[in-house]
C-alpha cells in the first residue's frame, strides 16, 4: 500500500512518495521515507519497509562496466546485487521455484526505471511512471496534467504532488506527507 511517482524532465529524474505504513485496515504515518538516494541512484519503494531498509542501507551498488549500456547494467550486475542483498538478509521469497522481492522505481543517469517483484527492469515510453496501490490514480493524474497547457511550465514537484494527491484522495493506502527527491 503506497504510491510512488517518478518523472524525467530536462535530463533530471524526480521521484516522490507518500508516508503511509499500512497493515490490513491500519495506517500509520512513517518518518522513515520511501524515497531516498543511494550513491548515484534514487529509489522510490513500495512493498515492504524491510526492503526499503535493505536498499537504502545494505545494498552495495556495483560499478557499471564501461562496455555495458545502462539498461544492460541494470538488468544484470545491478539486479544481481539486489537479489544477493535480499537473499543474504532474509527478504527474498521463493514460491514454486520462482524468486521474488518487491517493487520500486529507480532514477539512474537521467532515466526512470521500474523494478518489478520478479526483478524485471521496465522502462516505459512515457517520461513518468508509478507503482504501488495508488499508481493507477497517479498515472491518470500525470496523463491529464501532461495534456493540460497550464501545467506546461510547472516544476516537476508540482506534477508529482498533484499525482500523489489524486492517489491519496482515491486510495486508502496513500497518505501525506509527500517526499520528493531528485537526481
Amino acid at each position: 500500500m503506497t504510491c510512488i511517482v517518478g518523472m524525467v524532465r530536462d535530463n533530471k529524474v524526480y521521484i516522490g512518495g507518500d508516508s503511509a505504513g499500512v497493515s490490513g485496515l491500519n495506517i500509520r504515518v512513517r518518518n522513515d521515507k520511501k524515497v531516498f538516494k543511494n550513491k548515484n541512484m534514487i529509489f522510490g519503494c513500495t512493498s515492504s519497509f524491510r526492503m526499503i531498509n535493505l536498499l537504502r542501507y545494505k545494498l552495495v551498488i556495483p560499478k557499471q562496466k564501461s562496455n555495458m549500456t545502462d539498461y544492460e547494467y541494470l538488468c544484470t550486475d545491478f539486479i544481481d546485487e539486489v537479489i544477493k542483498c535480499f537473499k543474504d538478509n532474509g527478504f527474498s521469497n521463493i514460491n514454486n521455484n520462482e524468486e521474488s522481492g518487491g517493487t520500486f522505481l529507480i532514477g539512474y543517469k537521467s532515466n526512470l526505471y521500474c523494478i518489478e517483484s520478479d526483478y524485471q527492469v521496465a522502462m516505459v515510453k512515457d517520461s513518468y511512471d508509478s507503482c504501488g496501490s495508488g499508481s493507477n490514480y497517479a498515472l491518470g493524474s500525470m496523463k491529464t496534467l501532461y495534456n493540460w497547457d497550464s501545467f506546461e511550465d510547472c516544476e516537476p514537484e508540482v506534477y508529482i504532488t498533484e499525482a500523489l494527491s489524486a492517489a491519496e484522495y482515491f486510495s486508502c493506502g496513500v497518505y501525506k506527507p509527500f517526499n520528493i527527491v531528485s537526481l
